[in-house]
């Protein structure tokens, strides 16, 4: 295959961190128990077709299942990707990365890097030793996607399953279909179909230029656990956790963000030992609204976000230092 002269190709940083798409298993026809053996070298060799949409350069941060993508990975992982992105030579980043916390570390970055420049995130539901692996074809339109003019400016996207979504909206939803990722509260932003890249909307909402949050000089983040509630919640849970060190809670609770009994007493322990408490919630799509609740036992309405995205935001906006009017701002208007 001939590529095209380099003048006419966008150039690209190809960062690998791991994930089933750089994955393999003994046997053809196996979807599961895989492990991680191929580097972002190999993915490229694999698809060759993509060096006909972009001269790449490849980079290997990390190789590992995402379910291991810590706070301080994402720190290490925001701050080479800025430091990538502010190179005059690159126009762009596609990143491969686990299916497990995906969405996790897409929207930390979509608050974090500070570009204009597409990036575009890529994974993959099958090993790369699967039959019909689904990672090679999300690669090529994930580079296809970063190359096209229209992903300028949408903060960090994600391209799977011939979909393009904003990382705001991008949820898993489906623990093994190659269908798995959804955005429930707003759709795709665009799609991939016969070799172009359509975008249909953009995300109005705060992102890389326009997000207020800027990690570059933090070496760690606060510590911000989940709580899934249910009838039988334990207080005692709350009070533990805050004395342990940890500055933020983020209640995946019932319905409109409707915290039990004993989720109820175990946020009013929290904050009294001034720990952050915001209600998200168990149910995958719709907003969690404000609440008489909130202003009685001093929580945080998440909005449109689910839990895993609400701890997110409460660590940067409890690395800012915001107060709990600002971070009630931030959930509203993020």
């Amino acid at each position: 295959m001939t590529a095209k002269p380099s003048a006419s190709r966008p150039r690209l940083a190809l960062v690998g961190t791991g994930g089933t798409i750089a994955a393999t298993t003994q046997s053809s026809t196996g979807l599961t128990d895989y492990d991680i053996t191929e580097g972002v070298h190999a993915l490229l060799h694999a698809v060759p077709e993509i060096q006909d949409l972009a001269e790449l350069e490849c980079h290997q941060i990390f190789n590992v299942d995402s379910r291991a993508m810590s706070s301080l990975m994402l720190l290490e992982l925001s701050r080479k990707l800025n430091e990538l992105l502010a190179r005059p030579d690159l126009d762009g980043v596609v990143l491969t990365h686990g299916t497990d916390t995906l969405e996790e570390s897409a929207f930390f970055l979509h608050l974090t890097l500070k570009t204009r420049k597409p990036v575009v995130l890529t994974a993959a539901m099958r090993p790369a030793s699967a039959l019909s692996a689904d990672g090679p074809l999300n690669l090529h339109n994930a580079v296809l996607a970063a190359c096209a003019p229209q992903a300028q400016g949408q903060g960090v996207l994600v391209l799977l399953n011939d979909q393009i979504h904003s990382a705001r909206f991008l949820s898993k939803q489906h623990t093994t279909q190659t269908s798995a990722f959804g955005s429930p509260d707003a759709g795709p932003l665009g799609l991939v179909a016969a070799g172009q890249a359509r975008f249909a909307m953009r995300c109005l909402l705060p992102h890389t230029l326009d997000s207020r949050f800027d990690v570059r000089g933090l070496a760690a983040l606060p510590r911000v656990q989940v709580f899934y509630d249910h009838p039988d919640t334990l207080a005692e849970l709350y009070r533990s956790a805050a004395q342990n060190g940890v500055r933020g809670i983020v209640v995946a609770a019932t319905g409109n963000g409707s915290l039990t009994p004993g989720a109820l007493e175990g946020v009013s322990r929290a904050h009294r030992l001034g720990v952050a408490c915001v209600r998200a919630s168990r149910i995958h799509a719709g907003p969690v609204t404000d609440s008489a609740y909130d202003q009685d036992h001093h929580t945080i309405a998440a909005h449109w976000l689910p839990a895993q995205k609400a701890r997110i935001l409460l660590m940067l906006g409890l690395a800012a230092q915001l107060d709990e009017t600002e971070l009630q701002y931030v959930f509203q208007t993020y």
